[in-house]
């Protein structure tokens, strides 16, 4: 299925070429029929038309100025099945009892206060726990570039839905790369906004998860990140993204990072994005940026928090990967937490100093390309009990850690036709740096093709009705 963009959407509805209700029901059903990927936990209904049909007499009655206040008017936009919704359940992934309040979570408010219309809930890992996409729920989320492989997570619903063309784009979590890593993998456009600068709520007590938005241009997945920004009573470190102005001046200097382990496919593609900014008039220079102890660290604190919200009366309906990381937070001393946020200090401290001399990084956004799709990690990292499930992908959470705005666009597709992720990463509040020269990159860089893979591997009647 073709979407069209924001802009191209808004457009033919200004020139009455269409309406919201017939592109609301022509999404609703590429997504209970086209959906071969597992993209989807649950799709939409009723609630979705009545608020096309509303949307229609909006603009009867308004014309051009219903836009007004209403900036998203008419947009299909999927959400993360972490996040709380009104009218659809919300399983986060998980046969455990979801015991939330059913309503809206603030993003997801806003975004329907700015027009846009909930199209269902993608499908997550259980509380997001690893960068795939499988469980106990669902079968695995598969890429749209290759089906036997994994679209990554645990967003991997929302970028498999993006990817396909179901919805023009897709509210999700990233609280260790899972935006960006998926993103990279089904090559689309992946935001992480500085943190606080979308509320959470619940607020994560490890204050690592961001809100951000997946769509297939960074345009668009800045313009719906930019209706749910802002600061909410509900969570107190809402608004902390807006701490740090980036500088009015352009951006000139870059600082290329290379992590271990990038293949010689991932390093091909990613050095012809590294080009293309050159060729923009950046100064690139290689840099090395050092932190003894910092996926160790990662791993207590995000154990510590996952031990923490499961009880052990719980264990039998938990994800038995997810189950290894809470019994091995449940054995975490407080000092050794406290040395874990004294290395988080540490990298805050070491890339500020870095980001005074460049004013953004780049890196490929993931060293390698997708791994299968029922697996948590290549293979190598592939047992939870040895605790390095995030460990393949080290460009993603040190700016969690941190809490710095980060974007990924498609950089290429690598000799194996699997699309290649470049990240964009900027000081805490240079938002707006990083969307800009993200957006400038992508126009160089241009579109990927289209996903060639078509054929189904989760018939409906498998998932969720």
């Amino acid at each position: 299925m073709t979407a069209p963009s924001i802009g191209e959407l808004t457009e033919r509805l200004r020139r009455r070429e269409t309406t919201v209700t017939e592109h609301v029901q022509h999404v609703l059903s590429a997504v209970r029929e086209q959906d071969t990927l597992g993209a989807f936990v649950t799709a939409a209904g009723e609630q979705a038309l009545k608020a096309a049909e509303a949307a229609d007499r909006r603009i009867r009655e308004r014309g051009t100025d219903a836009w007004h206040g209403a900036p998203l008017l008419g947009v299909t936009v999927s959400v993360k099945d972490l996040l709380q919704t009104r009218d659809l359940p919300t399983t986060r992934g998980s046969l455990l009892t979801n015991r939330r309040p059913q309503k809206d979570a603030p993003a997801v408010a806003r975004l329907r206060a700015a027009g846009a219309v909930i199209i269902g809930k993608t499908t997550t890992s259980e509380y997001g726990w690893s960068a795939a996409t499988l469980g106990r729920l669902t079968p695995p989320t598969a890429n749209p570039y290759a089906p036997h492989l994994t679209a990554g997570g645990s967003s991997g619903g929302a970028a498999a839905a993006v990817a396909t063309g179901l919805g023009e784009g897709a509210l999700a979590t990233d609280g260790a790369g899972s935006i960006r890593i998926p993103a990279a993998f089904c090559g689309v456009a992946g935001y992480k906004p500085s943190y606080g600068r979308v509320p959470y709520v619940p607020n994560g007590v490890d204050r690592l998860a961001h809100q951000g938005t997946l769509a297939r241009t960074v345009a668009d997945a800045a313009a719906l990140a930019a209706v749910i920004a802002g600061p909410h009573p509900a969570d107190p470190d809402s608004g902390l993204g807006s701490i740090d102005q980036p500088s009015p001046r352009p951006c000139r200097r870059i600082g290329w990072i290379e992590y271990e382990g990038t293949t010689d496919e991932i390093r091909t593609v990613s050095e012809q994005a590294m080009a293309a900014l050159a060729g923009q008039g950046h100064r690139i220079e290689r840099i090395e940026v050092r932190c003894d102890d910092l996926y160790p660290a990662l791993v207590d604190i995000l154990a510590a928090a996952e031990a923490a919200g499961t009880a052990r009366e719980d264990e039998e309906h938990c994800d038995a990967g997810r189950l290894e990381i809470v019994r091995y937070g449940r054995s975490l001393s407080g000092t050794a937490l406290m040395r874990a946020e004294e290395v988080r200090q540490q990298l805050r401290t070491r890339l500020r100093a870095v980001m005074r001399r460049h004013g953004l990084l780049a890196m490929a956004t993931v060293p390698i390309e997708p791994f299968a799709r029922d697996a948590i990690a290549p293979p190598w990292a592939a047992d939870p009990r040895d605790l390095l499930w995030l460990a393949w992908s080290p460009a993603s959470y040190p700016f969690n850690m941190t809490g710095q705005p980060a974007v990924t666009l498609p950089a290429g597709l690598t000799g194996s036709g699997l699309p290649a992720g470049i990240q964009l990463v900027g000081p805490v509040g240079a938002d707006d740096l990083v969307l800009r020269v993200a957006h400038r990159l992508e126009r160089e860089l241009g579109p990927l093709p289209p996903p060639r893979a078509r054929h189904a591997l989760v018939p409906a009647t498998e998932r969720t009705p």
